[in-house]
């Protein structure tokens, strides 16, 4: 089978890679083309365009890059008719993959869209356009299935990838002495510092970041950023210099070798909550983007794992509320109060057993494959 794949961001990267390796080995004859990014490109096929070179989040940041989204959705239509695939697979990143969803239904082409779009958080009206020009829904998270029910979409949910692809490289991974010493850190406890994987939420965090890490209480700890999939040395220069030490591509070991970590809201909390690494999410935005955002959420949590659990297991700092002394207080807290890490670590437990069993990515793959 002809498969194209859209992915927006680094997650999707992520999680199409699994898949396409799933659909891989059910098909021998896939045939691979795609927007996305390296992990993608490790798999195979043909990579039409990087996500990295148009990646943005926020509606005033969109607004600016109208443009290229406008030549972006032209090019991706064109080179779609060309290539006339079996298949085409929809990974998040809505604001683009819906309008291709109607392009490719209108050519008649089968349009499965995995990782559902958040329309329970914001933007509803969208549920109209998955009705109307998707043929399947793929969701990964066990509360969605009720939610897309309820409004007449019938979701397929075979578990999460994600939790698989943490426990295969984490069963690989070093002891944290060797973590340590593989990448120049001291024998201090570390705390993880994930700062995003756009610029800029990066821009947001990191001027709290560096605040953080000269704060003299935690002298007796050492500070690691997470290096994003895609943003090199030159980027992470610019906001921290050479104030914190940075690791790259060992997000998981990283999360795994910490006694706590200050996490941008997204994929990467939720893959801390997986691995069980005691944490406080912090984020923010454009102040404009913001007060739009606010104006339109309808959770009460930012967080897929607080969402998921339906209760707050670990705190949200964000926008205002999202300072050097906040951060501070709660990872003092998490650092020195083990009774408070023990009820968070129970609730990852708790929520590790509502993603369901092994084996996700395949059982996604064959019933796409149906």
């Amino acid at each position: 089978m002809k498969y194209y794949l859209i992915a927006g961001e680094a997650s999707g990267d992520l999680h199409a890679s699994l898949l396409m390796r799933a659909l891989a080995a059910r098909d021998p004859q896939a045939e691979f083309r795609f927007w996305g990014g390296d992990m993608m490109a490790a798999v195979g096929g043909v990579k039409v365009h990087d996500y990295r070179e148009t990646a943005v989040m926020g509606i005033v940041e969109v607004l600016r890059k109208a443009g290229a989204v406008r030549s972006n959705l032209a090019s991706c239509k064109a080179d779609i008719e060309a290539f006339r695939p079996d298949l085409v697979i929809l990974v998040d990143y809505p604001g683009f993959n819906l309008k291709i969803a109607e392009f490719a239904h209108g050519r008649g082409l089968r349009v499965y869209y995995y990782i559902a779009p958040k329309v329970w958080a914001s933007r509803e009206g969208r549920i109209e356009k998955l009705r109307r020009y998707v043929d399947r829904l793929f969701v990964i998270f066990p509360f969605e299935v009720e939610y897309f029910r309820s409004k007449g979409i019938e979701p397929v949910y075979e578990g999460n990838p994600l939790v698989d692809h943490i426990d295969t490289l984490l069963a690989a991974a070093p002891s944290r002495e060797g973590f340590l010493s593989a990448n120049g850190l001291d024998s201090r406890p570390v705390i993880a510092l994930l700062a995003g994987s756009r610029l800029q939420e990066i821009k947001f965090l990191a001027p709290r970041f560096r605040q953080l890490a000269a704060d003299g209480r935690f002298a007796g700890y050492q500070f690691v950023i997470a290096g994003a999939p895609g943003l090199g040395p030159e980027v992470y220069g610019k906001f921290f210099g050479d104030s914190i030490p940075i690791v790259y591509g060992q997000t998981y070991q990283l999360l795994r070798h910490s006694v706590a970590a200050a996490v941008a809201s997204g994929t990467a909390s939720f893959e801390a909550a997986v691995i069980g690494t005691p944490q406080v999410v912090c984020y923010g935005m454009n102040p404009l983007t913001w007060r739009i955002a606010i104006s339109i959420l309808k959770v009460p949590y930012v967080s897929l794992a607080n969402l998921i659990m339906g209760r707050l297991i670990f705190k949200e700092l964000l926008q205002e509320a999202c300072t050097p002394e906040a951060i501070a207080g709660e990872l003092i807290r998490l650092t020195s109060d083990e009774e408070s890490r023990t009820a968070m670590q129970h609730q990852y437990t708790l929520l590790r057993r509502q993603l369901g069993c092994a084996g996700a990515a395949s059982r996604i793959a064959s019933a796409m494959q149906q």
